[in-house]
């Protein structure tokens, strides 16, 4: 794929796309770490001038893709996706219609492909709805978490509810259980974010002065047994905002692999909860098309609720 220049002319209904994601709908098979590399290294031009992944593209731009070398087989086809996988997605489909849809994503499945991973949620739900060509992912959710994502089937439609997302207007609650005891009137965490790339490899996000803006609310649903079950609303929506801000408390997220403690994930495992205890619950938007104020609930999944159960059926 692309194995020579592009220029591509940013449409009306591209207008207000982030560089990155543009170039994810033009080079599908690119691995994310791809693209933020070329690019980090200008050879992405808008103009003839260099950008960021998350310049917004106006329409009339002229966006310059480079030839990129990506694997051959270029769209995933059904044999590829274990159809027990694709009636899981058909089955906690939330809400549907010409417009868009929420799905109750399972913790584990990515929501795209990219680097080591064939497909994610985006291509099983290409596959289910082949007629709609312009499906799109709104927003995104780490991996490991579940519960609400949305998806538009149209340009103007996800043109209009990232600029909600830009104006704070979407209503993002998740439910998680923490380690240890929250402290006592924490409410709100209004600590700045940056993301790191450590000299050993890979990368985290650490709380720093220099970094982007992030405010999470916490509020405590009840204690359990070694952890507190708190919801969490979020009024910005950085790269595991929850897990760190929770971290920053003393509280890791139960399960979390990557900024929790081993030993203290360990306890939980025979419980049921074996992964990441963060469940996007509700969100809330205004549907651009028919302008009504939508709340989707996503029901917590078996492996939380029975865990929860247990560590309230322990206490007592």
């Amino acid at each position: 794929m692309s194995a020579k220049v592009q220029f591509v002319t940013v449409e009306e209904e591209d207008a207000g796309q982030r560089v990155d994601n543009f170039l994810m709908r033009h080079l599908r098979k690119a691995p994310k770490t791809l693209i933020y590399r070329i690019v980090r290294k200008g050879e992405v031009r808008v103009n003839k001038g260099r950008v960021k992944a998350s310049t917004r593209l106006v329409a009339g731009d002229i966006v310059r893709i480079p030839p990129v070398t990506v694997p051959d087989k270029v769209e995933v086809i059904e044999g590829d996706i274990p159809h027990a996988q694709l009636q899981r997605i058909e089955a906690n489909i939330l809400f549907e219609d010409n417009d868009l849809m929420v799905i109750n994503k399972p913790s584990g499945i990515a929501v795209h492909g990219g680097t080591g991973i064939n497909w994610g949620l985006i291509e099983m739900v290409r596959l289910l709805r082949p007629l709609a060509r312009r499906i799109e992912l709104v927003h995104r959710i780490d991996r490991d978490t579940s519960g609400c994502i949305l998806i538009a089937k149209k340009p103007s439609v996800l043109k209009a509810l990232q600029q909600q997302i830009r104006d704070n207007k979407f209503d993002k609650r998740y439910i998680a259980m923490v380690s240890g005891s929250w402290p006592k009137a924490k409410n709100r965490i209004d600590l700045p974010l940056r993301k790191d790339r450590p000299k050993e490899g890979g990368w985290h996000v650490v709380v720093a002065n220099d970094g982007k803006e992030a405010v999470s609310y916490f509020s405590v649903e009840q204690h359990l047994k070694g952890c507190d079950l708190v919801t969490v609303k979020l009024k910005t929506g950085r790269t595991h905002q929850i897990r760190v801000h929770a971290l920053s408390q003393g509280c890791a997220l139960v399960g979390d692999d990557k900024y929790g403690s081993y030993d203290v994930n360990k306890q939980f495992r025979p419980l049921g909860m074996k992964r990441l205890a963060l469940h996007a619950q509700f969100l809330g938007f205004t549907h651009p098309v028919t302008n009504e104020w939508m709340l989707i609930e996503a029901p917590i999944w078996p492996d939380f609720e029975k865990t929860i159960q247990a560590l309230t059926l322990d206490k007592k």
